[in-house]
């Protein structure tokens, strides 16, 4: 799929998925923490084939779904309501739940600071509001596209998991690049696939991801908070 992007839409996309992103993304690992400490997650391969499953099956695919949803309805109050309600049934588990919510109150109070306009919608989600849905509102209101904005929220998610596996296995930097590298087809894939889902097509299978999440809050030592 060939993707065009003007450059106001693509500037804002950069800021929307930068890590100067005020969200705390960095403090998260989505059970990436415990597959290190458990040894399931050694080297550059491992993780590539663990970020791989994530995007086939993994619980990032709701959050991307959502997005889409989000941005979609940005402007019904009552659609946004109800999927912010069902991607919070949706989580598996209590750290990535409050991960969402975390994240989604410091995107919504930097989006009410951008734009005060937007706080009705903000409002209409109701509270707490999760991160994905408030990274559609902003996406929707930026005019930045749907197929656009699931590949950089996929590639966001990537770097940041990326670059807390950097520190956790350890790996070199130049590591992390390759990963992320070779992971071009598979989010291109991902974002294509994600964005053609219907509402009964939404689900995962990643019960690997969501176990390491429940041992996670176990640790006897954390570096992260999910």
């Amino acid at each position: 799929m060939a993707i065009t992007i003007d450059e106001q839409a693509l500037l804002k996309l950069l800021q929307l998925t930068s890590p100067a992103l005020p969200v705390g993304a960095f403090s998260y690992s989505e059970g990436l923490e415990t597959l290190v400490m458990q040894g399931y997650l050694l080297d550059s391969a491992t993780l590539y084939s663990w970020l791989v499953q994530e995007l086939r099956y993994g619980g990032v695919r709701l959050d991307v779904a959502i997005a889409t949803r989000a941005h979609h309805h940005y402007q019904n109050p009552e659609q946004l309501r109800y999927w912010n309600d069902w991607l919070t049934a949706s989580r598996d588990t209590a750290e990535l739940r409050q991960q969402s919510w975390q994240m989604g109150r410091a995107f919504v109070r930097l989006g009410q600071k951008l734009h005060p306009e937007l706080q009705p919608t903000f409002t209409a989600c109701g509270t707490p509001c999760n991160f994905s849905v408030a990274f559609g509102i902003i996406a929707a209101h930026w005019q930045i596209d749907i197929h656009t904005m699931a590949l950089g929220y996929l590639q966001s998610w990537a770097a940041n998991l990326i670059g807390a596996a950097i520190k956790l296995v350890p790996l070199g930097q130049t590591d992390g690049q390759m990963c992320l590298l070779q992971l071009i087809p598979e989010l291109k894939t991902a974002a294509e696939c994600i964005v053609q889902l219907q509402d009964d097509q939404l689900y995962v299978s990643g019960w690997g991801g969501a176990i390491a999440s429940m041992h996670h809050e176990t640790l006897y030592t954390r570096l992260f908070r999910s």
